[in-house]
C-alpha cells in the first residue's frame, strides 16, 4: 500500500512554514496520544505516522530530500520509518513537550545538540566479488552543504555575527522565582548565543544550502553483508557553522550465481554426470578471486561429497588471511535415454554378480528387511 503524503497527513500546505507545520502536528498529537486513547490500535498508529511525517517536515534537510524524491529519498537517505522497530514515535512529541514544559524544567536540549548537522545514511549495493577485492565507490548523496556566500556563518559578506544583547552571548537567559533560580534558553537567539542582523540573501541566514553532493568511499576487502562505514563530518551541515553530521553507508551484498558465503568460506553445489562420478575425471570451476581451479574428482564419488579447497575463499576483512572453498557434489542421474542406453544399464546391472556397485543402497535395504522380520515376529 503507498504511503500516504506527509503534508496531508499533517493538513498543511506544501509551503507552509515551520510554525504552521508545528501547530498542525501539536493539535493532531494531542489528538491521538496513545495516553489520551489507551488501547486504541487505531489512534497509536495515526500518532505514529503524524510523527513521522513531522519528524521529516521539521527537519530543513529531510524535508528538501523528501520535496525532491518523495518517500523514495529515505530508501537511502536514512530518514524515519514509522513501522521500523528502533522507530521512536515519541521523538516529534519531545518538541511539543519542550514547549510547554521546557521552561519548567529548565530546558531539556542544548543549543548546540540542535544545531549540529542530522547525520544522513545511504544503502549501497556490491557483489560479492567487490566485496572479496574491495573498492571505491563513489555515491551521490542530497544533503545541506556551508553557504559559499558567507563561509556558514549565516552573515552578509562584509559582516558577521554579534553576540546576542538579551543573553549576552550565553545562549541562556536566568530568572529568580522565589528560591529557585530557572534557567531558560534565551528567546532572542534561540541558544545559539548571537544573533544575525544583516543575514546572507543566498541562504537566508541559515548559513547551509540545499545541495547533492559527490563522495568517494573506500570499501574494504572482506566486507560482509550489512557492514555499516561511518563518513565522519560528511552528514548534513550544522546550523549557521555548527558541526556537521555524518554519513553513514550500509552495504548489501547481492547474491551470487554460483556461489554461497558463510562468512569467509565460500560454497559451490556442483552437478557431476554419473558417468564422471563413477569412473572419475577432472572439472574446472571459477573462484571469487577471477581464477580458476581444476579440480579432481575421484572414482565412485556420492552425492554431498565435499572437497575442500584451501586459502580460495573470502578475503578476512583487516587480515591477509583467506577462507576456503568448498566444492559439494550432487551426482545427476541421466534422463531422457535411448532404447540402447537403458539396454547397456540393465546389462550393467545384470553383470555385477556376487559383487555390490551399490554397497550403501544394499546396506540400507538389508535393514529394511530386518525391521519387517522383526515386527512379523512380535505380532
Amino acid at each position: 500500500m503507498a504511503k500516504s503524503d506527509f503534508y496531508e497527513m499533517l493538513g498543511v500546505d506544501r509551503r507552509a512554514g515551520p510554525a504552521d507545520i508545528k501547530k498542525a502536528y501539536r493539535k493532531l498529537a494531542m489528538k491521538h496520544h496513545p495516553d489520551r486513547n489507551p488501547g486504541d490500535k487505531s489512534a497509536e498508529q495515526q500518532f505514529k505516522d503524524i510523527s513521522e511525517a513531522y519528524d521529516v517536515l521539521k527537519d530543513d534537510d529531510k524535508r528538501a530530500a523528501y520535496d525532491r524524491f518523495g518517500h523514495a529519498a529515505f530508501d537511502n537517505g536514512g530518514g524515519p520509518r514509522a513501522n521500523d522497530s528502533n522507530f521512536n514515535f515519541s521523538s516529534g512529541f519531545a518538541d511539543i513537550f519542550d514547549e510547554m514544559f521546557g521552561d519548567f524544567m529548565g530546558g531539556r536540549r542544548g543549543a548546540t545538540s540542535s544545531s549540529r548537522g542530522a547525520d544522513l545514511r545511504f544503502n549501497l549495493t556490491i557483489t560479492l566479488e567487490e566485496a572479496f577485492a574491495g573498492k571505491h565507490a563513489a555515491v551521490r548523496v542530497p544533503t545541506s552543504v556551508a553557504c559559499d556566500s558567507c563561509t556558514g556563518t549565516g552573515a552578509a559578506k562584509g559582516s558577521k555575527p554579534v553576540n546576542c544583547p538579551t543573553c549576552h552571548g550565553r545562549g541562556k537567559i536566568r530568572a529568580q522565582q522565589g528560591f529557585f533560580t530557572i534557567e531558560r534558553t534565551c528567546h532572542g537567539c534561540q541558544g545559539a548565543g548571537r544573533v544575525i542582523k544583516n543575514p546572507c540573501k543566498t541562504c537566508s541566514g541559515a548559513g547551509r544550502v540545499r545541495r547533492e553532493k559527490t563522495l568517494s568511499v573506500s570499501i574494504p576487502a572482506g566486507v560482509e553483508d550489512g557492514t555499516r562505514i561511518r563518513l565522519s563530518g560528511e552528514g548534513a551541515a550544522g546550523l549557521r557553522g555548527a558541526p556537521s553530521g555524518d554519513l553513514y553507508i550500509f552495504l548489501s551484498i547481492t547474491t551470487h550465481r554460483l556461489f554461497q558465503r558463510d562468512g569467509a568460506n565460500i560454497y559451490c553445489r556442483v552437478p557431476i554426470a554419473m558417468t564422471t562420478a563413477v569412473l572419475g575425471g577432472t572439472i574446472e570451476l571459477p573462484t571469487v578471486d577471477g581464477g580458476r581451479a581444476r579440480i579432481s574428482i575421484p572414482a565412485g564419488t556420492q552425492s554431498g561429497h565435499q572437497i575442500r579447497l584451501r586459502g580460495k575463499g573470502m578475503s578476512v576483512m583487516n587480515n591477509a588471511s583467506r577462507g576456503d572453498m568448498y566444492i559439494e557434489a550432487a551426482i545427476e542421474t541421466p534422463v531422457n535415454l535411448t532404447k540402447q542406453q537403458k539396454e547397456l544399464l540393465r546389462e550393467f546391472e545384470g553383470s555385477g554378480g556376487k559383487k555390490s556397485t551399490s554397497p550403501e543402497s544394499e546396506g540400507f535395504f538389508s535393514k529394511v528387511k530386518e525391521l519387517w522380520e522383526d515386527l512379523r515376529e512380535e505380532t
